[in-house]
């Protein structure tokens, strides 16, 4: 990931919700087409543009060929309000984030995501690094698969605070496969499946077991075959089904 700043500069008459409302429509569509990350883009006014800081999966990820209808569209909107095309200036690496995946095209994907991961929720099946999504032919965009991530990464939030009143609710929500939030997913991943002719595995999330016991030797909780891996894959999912497409860890609380 790389540390970068996008500027505008104000070529014509605007005015300040003018110009707010056109940058913020681009860096939307170019959060729904994987070329940033994160929720937030601080943007402050410096001389005769606007600056906004920005995270990017990798240098060349802002390049025009990488950007989706809407974002080509939402680049002319920014000229309609008074702003130049935007100018980049990559700061440097960011030492904290995951490395992007090495591979030009991975034979096999993993749908999976976290509450502080700040990257894409496609890995790579061979080395579990994030693959940006903007890498994916796709005209339309991914606003439905940040969507769910964010929602997602809410829940998972949630469920790590010990003394919150919705804990419970959050973890059935990530942990049970027939929950809304982990249907959604599935569908996500079948439909992106078909899309690139390769298999995307669902990571289901395990974090509480009501018995220890036998939580060693779950089954598969669609096809009910026996799916516990001889050492565990990428040294976090104890559990894989290749029929069903789904990955999952041995519970938290029995590790």
């Amino acid at each position: 990931m790389y540390v970068a700043e996008l500027s505008f500069r104000v070529i014509q008459d605007t005015s300040l919700p003018k110009a707010e409302q056109a940058i913020r429509h681009y860096l939307e569509q170019l959060i729904f087409q994987g070329q940033i990350l994160g929720r937030e883009w601080p943007t402050y006014w410096q001389g005769e543009q606007f600056v906004s800081r920005l995270i990017l999966p990798a240098a060349d990820a802002l390049q025009h060929k990488h950007h989706s209808d809407a974002g080509k569209q939402a680049l002319q909107g920014l000229n309609h309000a008074g702003l130049g095309l935007p100018k980049l200036t990559v700061l440097g690496e960011d030492l904290l984030s995951n490395h992007t995946d090495p591979c030009h095209s991975p034979d096999a994907l993993v749908l999976y995501t976290r509450f502080a991961i700040n990257n894409s929720p496609l890995y790579c099946a061979e080395h579990f690094a994030p693959l940006p999504l903007y890498k994916i032919p796709n005209a339309n965009g991914f606003e439905a698969l940040i969507r769910w991530q964010l929602q997602y990464q809410a829940l998972d939030e949630v469920q790590m605070q010990q003394q919150s009143v919705l804990q419970k609710q959050a973890e059935r929500a990530l942990q049970q496969p027939s929950s809304r939030l982990n249907q959604q997913g599935r569908r996500l991943a079948r439909q992106l499946s078909r899309q690139l002719a390769r298999p995307i595995y669902y990571a289901l999330y395990r974090g509480s077991s009501t018995d220890c016991n036998k939580e060693q030797n779950r089954r598969c909780p669609q096809c009910q075959s026996d799916w516990r891996l001889s050492s565990p894959w990428h040294e976090l999912f104890d559990f894989r089904c290749e029929h069903c497409q789904l990955v999952s860890n041995i519970a938290w609380q029995c590790q």
